[in-house]
């Protein structure tokens, strides 16, 4: 970037698609400040397993510089899938072939862990919550956190998911429940202590469905398992059905009531998780989700186009934060890398979430997904 002096660019949200960004900037000599709500790294459970396509998520880590890193410490092996119907007949079973790399798995903490240590230190500033975003639509911008501090920016990139707040500084728009909620089930130390689970997921994921119910089971490092029961209910489900979100037995029991028709072996995916069930209700941004040019205010992932869970959120985030941090790079001012890198980025997101809206659904369906056409998940 050539402009003098150089810009000061916040990214909001430690997450891939945040760290991306922050990463192929400082690779290019460009300083560059993540903001993250939580108040360390390990504050929480950074989510299940997820794979990073050749063409739009491993694209990201090559310009990284951690591509290599990446399969280093991927499970090509979880490439695994297998689909069955709910009396547990395998209706598909896609074994990946030796040295398929197309999508392998990572778990989300260890590609959070590999991002994190890629990066300058200091340039993740924990603890920082945002709480508005200030200062004339041609800059400087000004981020209002939390704890009473200011900072300034010339470009403030929201990378910080579904209720970004970066977001109500270009677009009104908020996520809206989309019919369908998974609850998510966790299984530890599953070859000793559920070796018919693991049998049943083997070492990449099994999906059955009904129509009505459904389930995703999915192999994580560490010899971990987590199920996500899939349903198509109020987003209030669970208080409607006069349960607390940690009445482990209660939810059990009312799972087990709409499974009945369930296979036995399929049901232990209900009845033997380890802990209480998370609930997840799946949210998406309206269809096309657009704004007006803003030339220091931008947004990348779930902050721009959430959309259902089909295995594309992490990939597009990451994609889009290659696409910002490269036209920064390679454009003489903030406002022109903006508007470049929007030109890409919004026609592409709203051709997917086109795609994929009411998709929600096709989780439930006792269609074939297309992998099963495609050798691929």
């Amino acid at each position: 970037m050539n402009t003098d002096p150089a810009p000061r660019v916040a990214v909001i949200g430690a997450g891939p698609g945040g760290l991306t960004c922050a990463r192929i900037l400082q690779r290019h000599g460009i300083a560059v400040t993540v903001h993250d709500r939580d108040p360390g790294p390990d504050a929480r459970d950074q989510g299940g397993t997820l794979d990073l396509h050749a063409d739009n998520g491993q694209v990201a880590l090559r310009e990284a510089g951690l591509l290599e890193d990446f399969f280093r410490l991927a499970r090509p092996e979880g490439q695994e899938m297998r689909q069955m119907g709910p009396a547990g007949t395998v209706l598909f079973h896609h074994v990946p072939e030796e040295g398929e790399r197309f999508k392998p798995e990572l778990d989300r903490g260890r590609l959070r862990d590999l991002l994190l240590h890629s990066l300058q230190p200091g340039t993740v500033r924990w603890g920082h919550t945002l709480r508005s975003v200030s200062g004339p639509a041609e800059g400087p911008r000004q981020l209002h956190f939390t704890d009473g501090t200011t900072v300034g920016a010339d470009l403030v990139v929201g990378a910080d998911g579904a209720w970004s707040k970066v977001r109500r500084a270009l677009s009104p728009a908020t996520p809206q429940y989309s019919g369908v909620s998974f609850l998510e089930a966790w299984f530890h130390d599953v070859d000793k202590r559920h070796p018919h689970i693991a049998e049943l997921v083997g070492q990449g994921s099994a999906a059955a469905a009904d129509g009505d119910r459904g389930l995703f089971a999915q192999r994580n490092s560490g010899d971990h398992i987590r199920v996500y029961l899939i349903q198509r209910v109020p987003a209030d489900w669970i208080s409607a059905a006069g349960f607390d979100p940690l009445d482990t037995d209660g939810i059990r029991a009312l799972l087990l009531a709409r499974y009945r028709d369930w296979s036995p072996h399929l049901r232990r995916l209900i009845t033997d998780n380890d802990g209480p069930y998370v609930d997840r209700p799946i949210l998406a941004l309206p269809v096309p989700h657009t704004w007006e040019h803003n030339p220091t205010v931008t947004l990348l992932g779930d902050a721009a186009h959430l959309m259902p869970p089909l295995g594309v959120g992490v990939n597009l985030a990451m994609l889009d934060a290659c696409e910002l941090a490269l036209a920064l790079a390679h454009h003489d001012t903030v406002d022109d890398a903006v508007h470049a890198y929007e030109k890409t980025m919004l026609p592409r997101s709203t051709r997917t979430a086109e795609l994929l809206d009411g998709a929600a659904d096709d989780l439930l369906s006792t269609d074939l997904p297309d992998f099963a056409a495609e050798g691929g998940r």
